[in-house]
């Protein structure tokens, strides 16, 4: 992505973040603008010429319009759930039917 999570430095970048965001799961991020290495490597790995990039469990999913058709058809939280992205809750965010007494 251009720049941070929790600055991007692009309205694409954002737009991407907002969403995993939205969804809460976990996520990793790389800054291409401070890391020369990650784009020369990003074109050997998903042959896609823009940022961001997402990638699920090290497979390319694509760029910010099909981040974006994948969350609205409700694909990419399936995609998530499949690669176990999401944290488990904490006992203390955990429902009080579901915590251990």
């Amino acid at each position: 992505m251009k720049g941070t999570p929790s600055n991007p430095v692009c309205g694409f970048s954002l737009r991407v973040v907002q969403i995993l965001k939205h969804l809460g799961c976990d996520f990793a991020s790389a800054n291409i603008l401070t890391s020369k290495s990650v784009v020369k490597n990003l074109k050997y790995v998903s042959d896609w010429k823009t940022y961001p990039q997402l990638f699920i469990n090290g497979e390319f999913v694509g760029g910010c319009d099909v981040v974006t058709e994948l969350f609205e058809s409700g694909e990419l939280k399936k995609m998530l759930e499949k690669a176990g992205a999401f944290s488990e809750p904490e006992e203390a965010e955990k429902p009080a039917s579901t915590v251990s007494k």
